[in-house]
């Protein structure tokens, strides 16, 4: 596996295990009235359940399975790539401040980031995705 996917997967793995916390405090919550505060932590839940764990899993997995160059750099130039996980966890960071703080524009540039590592990975990883014995 390459180093890239090992730090997608497991930066995945961290946020499945924040997520699944997160969900039991909700989930316990419901059945025992812990506080009425704790509802204010669904959307990390979320945040960290999809964006997090899935789509960061995902990612993680393309790039360790999208074909390989036959010559020259296997997987191509990975500075895309790398671009995309710090931002894709730069993005989820101030989507978890703008939680903790209340303020609108660290929820827009946490997504616009996560926009553009979504972007960044696609783009770097494009000239990857081809037919079969090309």
């Amino acid at each position: 596996m390459p180093r890239l996917s090992m730090y997608f997967v497991r930066a995945s793995l961290v946020y499945l295990t924040l997520a699944a916390t997160i969900g039991g405090l909700l989930l316990a919550n419901k059945g025992i009235m812990i506080s009425p505060a704790i509802w204010s932590l669904l959307p990390l839940h979320i945040e960290f359940a999809f964006v997090g764990w899935m789509i960061q899993l995902a990612m993680g997995v393309a790039f360790w399975i999208l074909p390989r160059f036959s010559h020259g750099a296997l997987r191509g130039d990975e500075r895309l790539s790398w671009l995309a996980i710090t931002l894709l966890n730069t993005g989820i960071f101030l989507l978890v401040l703008q939680s903790l703080l209340g303020s609108d524009w660290l929820a827009f540039a946490g997504r616009i980031m996560e926009l553009l590592a979504l972007t960044a990975f696609a783009i770097g990883n494009w000239k990857r995705i081809k037919p079969m014995g090309a």
